[in-house]
């Protein structure tokens, strides 16, 4: 069994909850949007970590990063991407990465909208954590944790941080 968190867009901003979720996690997932090495270093610190760069990050970050990640994990393949268009209409890069790769999730961010869908017609469970920064137009900071055991996930988890505007 491996604990899973998954993360996105947290533009620069960190703080002990984020860390503490991070600690008690075998693995964390951030989908890009760091906004500063400074996140980068201090989840690579607390757990195995893997992540990508997002739109923002700045070339230091890039040059740590990939445009996106695909690994497995027990049995389940995984795509981990920043920008991945939405449930309903997913961009063409992720389109053919899912055509070539055959990953069973896709972990994405950008969006600062929190979803979980499974995608019938493409056998692929989509999750977007939504936002853990204060940066952005989300009301509410949001992460995903779950569990993987073989080729199953169990006790997803959705993550309120509280309000993005108060610490």
């Amino acid at each position: 069994m491996k604990k899973i968190l998954v993360l996105s867009d947290t533009h620069g901003y960190i703080d002990d909850r984020i860390e503490g979720y991070a600690k008690s996690s075998d693995e964390v997932w951030h989908a890009g949007d760091f906004g500063s090495l400074e996140v980068l270093n201090k989840l690579e610190k607390i757990s195995f970590f893997r992540g990508v760069y997002g739109n923002i990050d700045d070339h230091n970050l890039r040059r740590r990063l990939s445009e996106y990640e695909i690994f497995k994990i027990g049995k389940l393949k995984v795509l981990l991407i920043h920008i991945a268009g939405n449930s309903k209409n997913l961009s063409s890069k992720v389109e053919r990465l899912i055509s070539s790769h055959k990953p069973n999730i896709l972990a994405c961010g950008h969006s600062h909208i929190l979803k979980i869908e499974y995608l019938k017609s493409k056998n692929i469970l989509y999750l977007n954590p939504g936002a853990a920064g204060k940066y952005g137009f989300h009301k509410i900071r949001t992460m995903i944790k779950f569990e993987i055991v073989n080729e199953t996930i169990e006790n997803m988890n959705i993550i309120e941080l509280g309000n993005r505007f108060t610490t």
